[in-house]
């Protein structure tokens, strides 16, 4: 032992804890790292989704892209949270229905107000597309804007799941939260380019996925300039549809509000694939994602891709599988590529 007294001893001792600090110091950096995909399991995706960002984020790297060209796109119904056994959107129109007959009662017997009231869900679900359209315009129009929105967010803070029992928005997919998160990380804006209504998502977004309101691009109707009573402005929701935001017109969409081409964009079905391909079409590093619904345990697996059941809620298809497939898409299993699904789970 050393004899700490002694001069030479005490020199000895203090020159080898400082040379500990000094290896404990360079090894500081690497201890705090840590996984920013800790829901996702080793494989493919997780990989393709950390070195895009690696690269595109390098400086003085090939694929180096500049802060304000960072934008990442992410579908909603299906790739960022539960669209089976119906869109939540549809959920709340239906759960609009009663409050609606109050107020115009001659719809009682009227369709498909009628099989609606039923509470007969295998009904409304034959009901034909004219129909539901009916629906939609007769709930979600007529109203201002801001009446709109305090409906909305009140609807998703009350109503839940019939599977899980659980909020909607808790409904979201832990492993895409982390995407999100890591790009924002990163320097990239989030943006949801959703087929569902754009107000209606806007209502819980930022609160949801901490996307703001005006990162959300959706399926928009007109409004109309007015004044109450009082002479104060308002918007009113007009019946007629201003942006269609599925197929074509998700890229449409995306030029019109961003003006900048994604550098990488998340779907799972054919409405998301003109939006994929036109992300991928860009110069440079690019990240296309598709999120195929293969677990019937956690979640629900529907195709019709890869033999998976056939549906008509978020239907991804064979060829839209094998067009990933041949242009190098990533297309995410959730079986597979998920340790976990839910942030409850």
């Amino acid at each position: 032992m050393f004899d700490l007294t002694r001069p030479r001893a005490r020199i000895v001792s203090f020159a080898r804890f400082l040379a500990l600090g000094a290896v404990l110091a360079l090894a500081a950096p690497a201890l705090a790292q840590t996984d920013p995909l800790p829901s996702w399991n080793d494989g493919a995706a997780k990989q393709a989704i950390v070195e895009f960002v690696e690269a595109t984020t390098t400086e003085g790297g090939a694929d180096f892209v500049p802060v304000p060209e960072r934008i990442a796109t992410f579908d909603q119904d299906g790739t960022l949270w539960v669209e089976h056994p119906v869109y939540s959107q549809l959920v709340f129109v239906l759960d609009s229905v009663p409050a609606l007959v109050k107020a115009k009662p001659e719809l009682a017997d009227q369709e498909p107000f009628k099989t609606v009231l039923s509470g007969d869900l295998a009904a409304v679900a034959k009901l034909p597309k004219e129909d539901l359209e009916k629906l939609l315009m007769e709930t979600l129009t007529g109203m201002s804007v801001d009446d709109f929105r305090a409906s909305a967010t009140k609807w998703m803070a009350e109503a839940k799941d019939r599977r899980w029992k659980r909020p909607y928005n808790d409904l979201t997919y832990l492993p895409m939260q982390e995407v999100m998160q890591y790009l924002r990380a990163n320097g990239y804006k989030t943006y949801i380019v959703t087929g569902g209504g754009q107000d209606f998502v806007r209502s819980y977004a930022e609160k949801t996925y901490g996307v703001p309101p005006e990162q959300v691009i959706g399926s928009a109707l007109g409004t109309s300039y007015g004044y109450d009573k009082a002479g104060k402005p308002f918007l009113t929701r007009d019946p007629k549809l201003l942006i269609n935001d599925n197929d074509a017109g998700k890229p449409e969409s995306i030029n019109l509000m961003i003006g900048r081409r994604p550098y990488a964009a998340f779907g799972n079905t054919a409405g998301d694939q003109q939006m994929l391909e036109y992300t991928a079409a860009g110069d440079g590093r690019r990240l296309a994602m598709l999120v195929l619904h293969d677990d019937a345990v956690r979640e629900y697996a529907y195709g019709p891709a890869q033999g998976l059941p056939d549906t008509k809620i978020g239907a991804m298809s064979q060829a839209l599988y094998d067009e990933a497939v041949k242009d190098g898409w990533i297309v995410i299993s959730m079986k597979d590529d998920w340790k976990r699904i839910f942030a409850f789970d």
